[in-house]
């Protein structure tokens, strides 16, 4: 009896829980942002060679995030290292709730472990960035052409898939704010052109909204949208086999499964999500005790 009466219980606690995320979510207004598919950036950082090895494990692990939630998963760009890292890649998700769940991700990723390329057995600690930019809709957010310069050139580097022998390669700048992207993933400059411009909108709408953000939001904890790409938000340690998410100090073990994309990374994304919601809700409470 004792058995089934803690068996209920852990039970009811669970329904408890994910009762009072659902009535969380429910007092939270939806922001249009949220509703948005994305672009995903990832750029090897400090660590040389054994950093842009991280950065495609940690680009792969994205891509099983997507599959996981059954999200198209559409690669912009993919500019490999000599010996099989990353040093930049980007790419399209689109799906539902695909922004609001992958913007907890967007910040600076630290692993500390013994690199393939290290002789002496040494720990050494590289990091990688993640950008999330949601992506707008044609209706929500328009560019002049006008104010472009594009740019056709031979696609070159190790970084090109199908580095080839024409003018396939496309650098689109936006004038009045001096943003630039570029494509050379594809054969076809039409399709790099318009790899570009997806990317080259994201970004311009990305800046826009940062400025909106940091107006409403100095103040919280988890700066969802801005200064992400400069706060150090997770740490994979190797030799401990654990994963530390600074921000809501969330410890997880088993390196390896978190990097399929799973069940591990739903975990603590959904923690995140969780803890963000409350900021909000606090925020609100906030805002209507002052009026």
């Amino acid at each position: 009896m004792r058995e089934l009466a803690d068996l209920e219980k852990e039970g009811f606690q669970k329904d408890i829980h994910n009762l009072r995320q659902k009535i969380l979510e429910l007092l939270i207004p939806e922001e249009e942002v949220d509703l948005s598919d994305l672009v995903l950036e990832v750029t090897a950082g400090v660590g040389g060679q054994e950093a842009m090895l991280f950065t495609a494990e940690v680009f792969d692990m994205y891509q099983g995030f997507a599959q996981h939630h059954g999200w198209a998963f559409d690669i912009l760009e993919y500019m490999t290292s000599d010996i099989g890292g990353l040093r930049h890649a980007s790419a399209s998700i689109s799906g539902p709730q695909s922004y609001k769940r992958m913007k907890y991700e967007a910040g600076v990723h630290r692993v500390q472990r013994i690199p393939k390329t290290e002789k002496q057995g040494r720990t050494h600690t590289s990091t990688m960035t993640v950008a999330v930019l949601p992506q707008p809709t044609e209706i929500s957010f328009t560019i002049n052409p006008k104010d472009l310069r594009i740019e056709t050139k031979r696609a070159s580097g190790a970084g090109g898939q199908h580095v080839n022998t024409t003018d396939s390669a496309v650098r689109i700048v936006h004038l009045p704010t001096g943003v630039v992207s570029e494509c050379q993933q594809e054969r076809s400059q039409i399709k790099n052109k318009e790899k570009a411009m997806k990317i080259l909108r994201a970004k311009i709408y990305s800046m826009k909204l940062e400025e909106e953000t940091n107006k409403r939001y100095n103040a919280r904890k988890i700066q969802v949208g801005t200064k992400g790409r400069s706060e150090k938000i997770r740490t994979y340690n190797y030799a401990q086999d654990r994963i530390t998410d600074h921000r809501i100090t969330m410890t997880v073990h088993d390196v390896r499964s978190f990097l399929t994309g799973e069940d591990l990374l739903e975990e603590m994304n959904s923690s995140l999500q969780e803890f963000s919601n409350q900021e909000i809700l606090m925020d609100i409470l906030g805002e209507n005790d002052q009026d």
